[in-house]
């Protein structure tokens, strides 16, 4: 288990927001936090503590007033820590290089990647290819629907018909460095972690993931471990005092690094 910082963007500032209240229409959504600092001071406090592989993700629409004050806030983070972020939020083929010459690490893809509904397999070859499947992570964020998770699209607004399975995981492997999967439905209530989720995702485990969703304390890092087996990387987000929540950064950093001692 490792700890992966978060950086997400809306309307232009940095922010935590309740993932499922998010409306592209008019650039809404139920906030928990919105930071008085720019993008750039939180990517080069995580620098300074050597903490590689946080997302920063611009969560506005192309089409919305706010996505250049987004993209700039978002580059800003990259060039200040650089090959230390990877990049998401409306990334598609065109715009994949940008991000990356921009000091990204990684660029994270979803929604180019599914049309009607499905896996699009050409944009993904496509993509993989140009920027090497060293360089790309699949955000196969989900959301509960009866007894499955099913990936959403569109800034986690529409459902596809991918389900999350082992073999769905095992397709998706052969193109991405990594998945970063947001479990929506819990993402920004601090109210505890999806547990069927986290074991499904522990017990397959064969690249890096990045879970993201519910972490409220110290007892969801604590089941967080046990479910996904000390396999999934871990994102807190509202619950963490640097966003105003309750969770001491430090001892969230001390937890982990405990963590990875007991499986040594």
């Amino acid at each position: 288990m490792e700890f992966r910082p978060c950086i997400d963007i809306h309307n232009g500032k940095v922010k935590q927001i309740v993932g499922s209240s998010l409306e592209d229409t008019k650039d809404r959504a139920q906030e928990n936090f919105v930071s008085e600092k720019d993008a750039a001071f939180y990517a080069d406090f995580y620098r300074k503590d050597h903490i590689k592989g946080g997302h920063v993700i611009l969560l506005n629409a192309k089409d919305s007033r706010y996505y250049e004050a987004t993209k700039q806030q978002a580059l800003t983070a990259l060039r200040a820590y650089p090959k230390g972020l990877q990049a998401g939020g409306g990334i598609h083929r065109g715009n994949a290089e940008e991000f990356l010459k921009a000091g990204a690490s990684h660029v994270i893809v979803t929604s180019y990647v599914f049309t009607d509904g499905r896996v699009n397999y050409e944009n993904l070859k496509n993509l993989s290819s140009l920027v090497g499947k060293e360089h790309l992570v699949l955000d196969l964020s989900c959301r509960k629907r009866g007894n499955a998770y099913y990936v959403v699209t569109d800034r986690w607004q529409k459902f596809t018909d991918e389900k999350i399975t082992d073999a769905f995981l095992d397709a998706m492997m052969e193109y991405a460095d990594e998945f970063l999967i947001h479990a929506v439905d819990v993402e920004g209530k601090a109210l505890g972690i999806e547990k069927d989720l986290v074991r499904l995702l522990g017990n397959w485990a064969k690249i890096p993931i990045t879970y993201a969703g519910g972490v409220g304390s110290f007892e969801d890092l604590q089941i967080l471990k046990k479910e996904g087996k000390n396999k999934l990387n871990v994102t807190v987000g509202s619950a963490l005092d640097l966003f105003g929540g309750t969770m001491n950064y430090g001892q969230v950093l001390d937890f982990i690094k405990r963590s990875a001692e007991d499986y040594e």
